[in-house]
């Protein structure tokens, strides 16, 4: 289990994932050395993680929710094909085993020349019983916004210095720019590594380190380019995960959604198509406390027609959708 220290540093890195240990070591009232020691120690045990992110909408990227059903014995090799895909994040094993959830990414206007179909690269076989493929259509809840439980032990001072740093941290004022093509290589490093020195950037971008910090702040003024923390939800006394499936009427979508973002179980929500409409993930402390918040939190809200939850059995693959072993014990 984490201590106050370890909290307050995921917490800090939630605010600017980018920012020196020095300024962290401020905000926190500690040396720049306990704070480096435990950010190492952090990424051994917790499996602590800054990745570079893009904005799906502002990348032209739609995400799609994949959801395969397959005979117990080829279910990990379908979910391990998925997690060497570059367009794939959040692959979980869910329900027994037997059934692979997992985020693709797509182009939202694909030319016809590079169009394909969601499901290429799947071993062929004939253990796969069942496909559905859930558009994700508005996010209320994960990407640059993160789950409540993990960024809530800084009070409002600590975190004013530390957005007050993030904007002054170089003498350059960032002007908004989308992602473009020239910014693979930058976004490729971002993704292994969202801490990644402006030297190491430069290098793998073939620019200098000055023009590379300048692009990086411009990406992330716009929101075209975000830092999320990935880290290990048992470490936050997290051991039951579940994806719930909900369908609620239209009229009520909104509004509800909004209200489960706000919940403090859920770290992800999000609107889609299909025969549910939402779906959300749950974490919780036991089975006992995903009982009471299916019950009492969500049975509060009459809006909510029906729900099917699935147990999290293994996380694959986290954010990043390029492959990082210790990613894999992430929520």
């Amino acid at each position: 289990m984490l201590d106050a220290l370890d909290r307050a540093l995921i917490h800090a890195l939630h605010i600017d994932g980018r920012a020196p240990f020095g300024r962290i070591a401020a905000a926190l009232d500690v040396s720049p050395q306990t704070v480096s020691r435990r950010y190492s120690r952090l990424r051994t045990e917790a499996s602590l993680r800054v990745v570079g992110l893009p904005d799906p909408h502002l990348a032209g990227q739609t995400q799609w929710l994949l959801r395969l059903t397959a005979a117990a014995g080829s279910a990990r090799e379908l979910a391990q094909a998925l997690v060497r895909r570059r367009d794939t994040s959040w692959v979980k094993l869910v329900s027994g085993g037997t059934e692979i959830v997992a985020i693709v990414h797509a182009p939202t206007d694909p030319a016809p020349a590079t169009n394909s179909l969601l499901l290429h690269d799947i071993p062929r076989t004939h253990h796969i019983t069942a496909v559905s493929a859930h558009c994700v259509l508005h996010t209320y809840l994960g990407g640059p916004t993160n789950w409540r439980r993990s960024a809530d032990t800084l009070d409002e001072d600590q975190q004013r210095m530390l957005r007050e740093y993030a904007a002054v941290d170089i003498s350059y004022v960032p002007v908004p720019r989308p992602l473009g093509d020239s910014d693979a290589g930058l976004l490729g490093a971002l993704q292994k590594d969202g801490r990644a020195t402006h030297a190491e950037l430069a290098k793998a971008t073939g620019r200098s380190p000055v023009t590379v910090a300048r692009r990086l702040a411009d990406l992330r003024a716009g929101g075209a380019l975000f830092l999320d923390v990935e880290v290990d939800a048992g470490q936050f006394g997290v051991n039951t995960k579940a994806l719930l499936w909900l369908s609620v009427s239209p009229a009520h979508l909104d509004a509800v959604a909004t209200a489960l973002a706000g919940h403090d179980e859920l770290a992800y929500v999000a609107a889609t198509t299909g025969p549910t409409n939402l779906v959300a993930q749950a974490l919780c402390r036991d089975p006992a406390d995903l009982h009471r918040y299916l019950t009492r939190r969500l049975g509060a809200l009459p809006a909510i027609q029906t729900l099917e939850s699935s147990p999290v059995l293994q996380n694959l693959k986290a954010a990043s959708p390029v492959i990082n072993v210790s990613a894999r014990r992430h929520g």
